[in-house]
């Protein structure tokens, strides 16, 4: 049997594809997501969002996008499922930042982000003189806790719930698992020993724990 963390509390669904593989199962926020005031009079041409949580501020207030340039397969899907145009999805920020440099150089972007949004995209757009405005349309705020107990493997989703979890928590010999690469890069600063989904889904990430529990 093998003792798992989640470092987000997971749906019903989602524990239903542990359901029959010996795995125990804890779980905690690591971080809490707050939504921001912001001018929701914005017209944007070409809009970049790299989350769900962005998606879901952006569709709230009603922002009007004619293109959208999204990372996920999640955020894409939530994005069409509310008649959003998306025109690009990557899988993480850095490869959506070398598309748009090289299919839309000549084009101007919003950023809808959050407070502690990762530096890459900006960067990567900003070193190629494309115009770019960012807005931040919510805050993550980490939630450190002390948990007891001892675990085979740690789940994470993001850099910052990786930052909360080893605020007061050590990774020891426990196998990390990792929902993508800029996850991963936050968690080899503690341990080595690491997993990384080959997409970066939650669906693919418990897969791979389902099959690690059934080899341990």
């Amino acid at each position: 049997m093998v003792s798992a963390l989640s470092t987000k509390v997971l749906t019903h669904e989602q524990k239903q594809l542990l359901k029959h593989a010996p795995i125990t199962l804890s779980e905690y926020n690591a971080i809490a997501v707050t939504f921001l005031g912001f001018d929701k009079d914005i017209i944007a041409e070409n809009a970049i969002i790299t989350s769900q949580n962005g998606a879901k501020a952006v569709l709230d207030k009603k922002i009007l996008i004619k293109n959208c340039f999204c990372v996920g397969e999640k955020t894409k899907a939530l994005l069409e499922e509310n008649g959003q145009n998306v025109t690009k999805m990557k899988q993480n920020a850095s490869e959506l930042a070398q598309f748009i440099v090289k299919s839309h150089k000549n084009d101007q972007f919003w950023f809808f982000c959050n407070n502690i949004r990762r530096h890459e995209l900006p960067d990567i757009l900003k070193a190629h003189h494309i115009s770019l405005k960012e807005v931040e349309v919510y805050k993550t705020s980490l939630n450190p806790e002390r948990i007891e107990g001892e675990f085979d493997a740690v789940l994470f989703f993001s850099p910052s719930g990786v930052e909360s979890y080893t605020t007061n928590n050590s990774l020891n010999n426990r196998m990390a698992f990792c929902i993508g690469e800029t996850t991963a890069s936050e968690v080899k600063k503690h341990t080595n020993k690491i997993t990384v989904a080959t997409k970066p889904t939650m669906e693919q990430l418990l897969q791979l724990l389902v099959k690690y529990s059934k080899k341990t």
